[in-house]
């Protein structure tokens, strides 16, 4: 999609030139226009008209990739004026005009619809002004227009009007991409908060229940325990939150365990405070303190989670280790290559490095360390200055 998007920026750029140079070939078209100075060089000119149109694509660019609506119009349109060199140019939906620069009048909706009919560039002569009108697509689905209006029509402006058209639907494909991929992102932390272990829930509950009688006052605070863990593993939060909320939520898991395994199991969580604020990716610590108990109790002498997270400048860095019996590296490799949505995987390793992958790059993938009979170690870098908007939970 990207080379596709550099390509059609390409022609864009030579199309816009053409015109431009038809356009001086004409001479000046308004007052205060000057034409191409006598003898002056060719590819100069050129240089500089192909700078202006990359520029001015550039300045458009971002509020397209917001996608198509009344704002992004608004934002876009006078830059594709300028690049056009246009009377007026106007962009509208498939139902209404969204935005326009330029004098416009109301028929440029009705010549939208009849080029959103065709399915291709219409040309509409008239006095004193004629207008040039293109669909523009998503995927193959017609969304809307861009209109041109100007005095003079010609070859070299449909041409160009349709380059453009062109280049605006590709930046509408890459921000349908960039919200399919938000989509799926969500889609995929709602199906993570389903994938809580059923087993966990049934052994937290089992081991409430077996205090109930022995100790109410203990199964009363597990329960408290339980429900503010299963509050925030299942609610309905965005993809991000902070690193005390997360470590909140392990504390909590933590407490549960324990009250499983006695003093079998052995824990110790050690934080720089100045990283509590930092927004780390939801449930991204939680499995891997589940994975690290799951791994690394032994039957007999139970076994031992030490969770760190340190500030390294520009980064949070987080290990969670355990002295359990380790694994062989190649096993731990299929481990982060196994598919996360298996029925059965739970919230492992797979799915927290493919979604630390997806957010921030494949090199903030987990780093796993470990050898038969050495524990295992798990590590993970959080960059800070990666700052998405974090809400309160909504409950």
């Amino acid at each position: 999609m990207l080379i596709i998007a550099c390509l059609a920026l390409c022609c864009l750029a030579v199309a816009a030139g053409l015109a431009a140079g038809s356009r001086l070939a004409r001479g000046p078209r308004r007052r205060g226009d000057e034409g191409p100075p006598e003898g002056g060089p060719t590819g100069r000119r050129a240089d500089e008209a192909t700078y202006a149109t990359l520029h001015l694509a550039a300045m458009a660019a971002p509020a397209l990739r917001a996608g198509l609506d009344r704002d992004s119009a608004r934002k876009a349109v006078r830059h594709l004026r300028a690049l056009l060199g246009t009377r007026a140019v106007a962009i509208t939906s498939t139902e209404a005009a969204l935005a326009w620069d330029g004098p416009c009048t109301d028929d440029v909706l009705t010549h939208a619809r009849a080029a959103l009919a065709a399915g291709r560039a219409q040309v509409f002569a008239g006095e004193p002004h004629g207008a040039v009108v293109v669909p523009l697509t998503v995927e193959g689905t017609v969304v809307g227009a861009l209109a041109a209006i100007d005095d003079e029509l010609s070859a070299a402006l449909v041409r160009t009007v349709t380059e453009v058209a062109g280049w605006v639907s590709g930046q509408l494909e890459l921000a349908e991409l960039d919200a399919s991929r938000r989509r799926a992102l969500e889609a995929e932390t709602r199906a993570l908060r389903a994938q809580i272990s059923p087993h966990f829930v049934y052994n937290a509950l089992t081991t409430i229940a077996s205090f109930v009688r022995t100790d109410p006052k203990r199964a009363r605070e597990l329960l408290l325990d339980f429900a503010d863990f299963s509050r925030y593993a299942l609610r309905r939060a965005h993809d991000f939150t902070t690193l005390a909320d997360e470590l909140t939520c392990v504390d909590h898991y933590l407490l549960l365990e324990r009250a499983r395994f006695g003093d079998r199991l052995r824990f110790s969580v050690q934080v720089a405070p100045e990283v509590l604020p930092v927004p780390v990716p939801f449930l991204c610590l939680q499995p891997l303190v589940e994975n690290a108990i799951k791994h690394g109790m032994r039957a007999a002498r139970g076994g031992e989670v030490r969770v760190v997270v340190r500030d390294a400048g520009p980064e949070a860095h987080i290990t969670v280790e355990d002295d359990g019996a380790g694994m062989d590296p190649e096993c731990a490799r299929r481990m982060l290559d196994e598919d996360p949505a298996r029925e059965g995987a739970g919230i492992g390793l797979a799915n927290v490095d493919l979604r630390m992958r997806q957010i921030y790059g494949d090199s903030y993938g987990l780093v796993v360390e470990t050898a038969l009979g050495a524990g295992t170690k798990v590590r993970l870098r959080v960059p800070k200055t990666h700052a998405p908007e974090t809400r309160a939970a909504e409950v």
